[in-house]
């Protein structure tokens, strides 16, 4: 078992313990998604520790669209609840970047992309190939996207 997905497992004992009920249910449902990634395709797999990040940042970003949902329907209280279950998810991934930061690696990136002779918007696909491994799981897809687009501009 990877040292992550044991620390998840270690958590919700001592959650459940502790009858931390929106902590406990928070980890479970993530160790529930963890397992569903482990056994789809053809074989079953151990996920590794990035994988396995991976898996929550995609479950804080599913609480983050369903918080928003909820708010658009009138449901401040499920809104609440799903906000409350991303923060403790958000609690196990990385610190993300400030929006300065951000702005840096990209300006970064164009610079570099410009010097391999890309240029204006359909440098696109040049700069978001150099900026996504320097931000992998530490900035959201669009957040860069929309970052490399006003740089680009």
């Amino acid at each position: 078992m990877t040292t992550f997905k044991s620390q998840l497992r270690n958590d919700l004992t001592a959650a459940i313990k502790e009858r931390d009920e929106l902590r406990s249910a928070t980890l479970r449902m993530t160790l529930a998604a963890i397992t569903t990634e482990e056994v789809a395709g053809k074989a079953a797999r151990e996920l590794s520790d990035d994988e396995v990040r991976k898996v929550i940042t995609r479950e804080a970003k599913k609480r983050r669209e369903a918080a928003e949902a909820f708010d658009k329907g009138g449901r401040p209280a499920q809104a609440e609840r799903e906000r409350a279950e991303g923060e403790v998810l958000a609690g196990y991934l990385p610190a993300q970047l400030s929006d300065e930061e951000l702005n840096g690696l990209v300006a970064e990136a164009v610079a570099q992309a410009r010097a391999d002779g890309a240029e204006g918007p359909r440098a696109m696909g040049a700069v978001m190939k150099i900026v996504n491994p320097k931000v992998a799981g530490r900035a959201e897809g669009g957040r860069v996207a929309a970052a490399v687009k006003k740089a680009l501009a």
